[in-house]
């Protein structure tokens, strides 16, 4: 792998041009996506040391990749945005930023940045390349799955069609909303206007044990993830679309 692999998360295409125009003037390799499912196939198939995301995705907010990059890779996380709220940046570094830049950026601070953040990832990785980059590497391969709002159907990394009924698909919508986190019961069962009641929790563990049986269409079980007293997640990336 270069030790010059970059990824940018930008949709505004004359910017993530320009952008990706200088620091490969600079020497990087860079590769630009505009989208979350983009960034989401672009790793899958190749491997980057640093990412610089945008918050305002069209499919997906830049802190949830954030979020999903700090938990399963190795990548350095650079955001570039502009929401320039103390807010945003606290949460931006809560979710694994290791730099929040605003807009508009000035190129050379940009590129400054950059370099300082690999040169520090450079020197800790001196001498211990052989495990992590294994797990790297394995990391690497984790596609998403697609809930599809105009088929009502989930999609597997593969691309296998699971239909889903109108309860499923309100379940897993609401679980999508949060990925990789934890929504809690109160609030799943008000999406699905179940009555927060015993017989209401029933209908929602039910309802979720329908789901996994579902595996015979796909040889992936659903990544629901069950956090006892507390609620459901979805525990892979997932794209709404």
């Amino acid at each position: 792998m270069s030790d010059k692999q970059i990824i940018i998360v930008e949709d505004d295409r004359d910017f993530r041009e320009s952008i990706m125009e200088y620091l490969v003037l600079a020497g990087f390799d860079v590769t630009g996506v505009a989208s979350a499912l983009e960034f989401y196939q672009k790793i899958a198939q190749d491997r980057f040391l640093l990412v610089i995301l945008d918050i305002a995705l069209p499919d997906q907010d830049g802190l949830v990749l954030a979020e999903y990059v700090r938990k399963n890779t190795e990548m350095r996380i650079i955001m570039l945005t502009a929401q320039s709220s103390q807010k945003s940046k606290i949460v931006a570094y809560e979710s694994g930023a290791d730099l929040y830049l605003t807009k508009p950026v000035d190129f050379p601070e940009l590129l400054a940045s950059i370099t300082s953040i690999l040169g520090r990832l450079n020197n800790s990785h001196s001498g211990e390349q052989g495990e992590e980059r294994t797990e790297y590497e394995s990391n690497q391969e984790i596609k998403p799955w697609e809930l599809s709002r105009k088929e009502w159907a989930l999609f597997t990394p593969d691309g296998d069609k699971i239909i889903l009924t109108a309860k499923e698909f309100d379940f897993i919508e609401k679980l999508a909303s949060y990925p990789l986190r934890v929504v809690d019961r109160e609030e799943l069962l008000k999406a699905l206007d179940y009555e927060n009641t015993t017989s209401g929790n029933r209908s929602l563990d039910a309802l979720v044990h329908r789901m996994r049986r579902k595996k015979e269409i796909s040889e992936l079980y659903i990544p629901i993830k069950t956090s006892h007293g507390s609620g459901y997640s979805f525990s892979a990336p997932i794209i709404m679309a």
